[in-house]
């Protein structure tokens, strides 16, 4: 598995591994329930929010609370996971902003990282990015940073209200990323 003490970090943003005394901060950015629509578990609920973060403590993925670090605050958490050595591929995702931290370019400075660490790093040949196909600001967001859709898995995924969601999956490959930084 990935170091679970990692740190990435550039001029914007800091991510660090989730503890659990981040979370009262952590939910206290959680608490609007409708931002979780396109969210596999809704996070202003306590036990919800403490079942999302169980696989990171469990070691089943890597887990970062996002750090604004032009003011030093707490905006939201993302994670790698799905991580396959042998096969060279990564999973960057559970990512979320509280309101206050969005279209700050938290979210893009944030991939740049993770995204450098997966191919600079790990040497992954691909990473993985996956969300629900109705969420049109995640899907713009993914390729405005130059991810390529691939498809729609239908009927994927149980949400947060019953819906069943139909997942879109997007990615970047070794050699793609390599050429976007010349």
């Amino acid at each position: 598995m990935l170091p679970s003490d990692l740190i990435l970090e550039n001029d914007q943003v800091l991510l660090r591994p989730l503890v659990e005394q981040d979370f009262p901060v952590l939910q206290k950015l959680t608490q609007d329930s409708d931002q979780w629509i396109y969210f596999t578990h809704d996070l202003s609920d306590t036990n919800q929010f403490k079942d999302w973060a169980a696989p990171h403590f469990k070691g089943e993925r890597l887990q970062f609370t996002v750090i604004d670090k032009k003011t030093m605050e707490m905006a939201g958490s993302t994670a790698f996971g799905n991580y396959f050595p042998k096969d060279r591929r990564i999973e960057i995702g559970w990512t979320w902003l509280g309101k206050d931290f969005r279209g700050r370019g938290i979210n893009p400075a944030m991939k740049k990282l993770m995204l450098d660490y997966a191919f600079g790093t790990l040497e992954m040949m691909r990473v993985e990015i996956k969300t629900d196909v109705l969420n049109v600001p995640a899907r713009t967001a993914l390729k405005n940073i130059g991810a390529i859709e691939e498809g729609v898995l239908r009927s994927h995924t149980l949400m947060t209200r019953g819906r069943r969601r139909d997942t879109i999956y997007y990615s970047f490959l070794a050699a793609e990323w390599h050429l976007s930084l010349t």
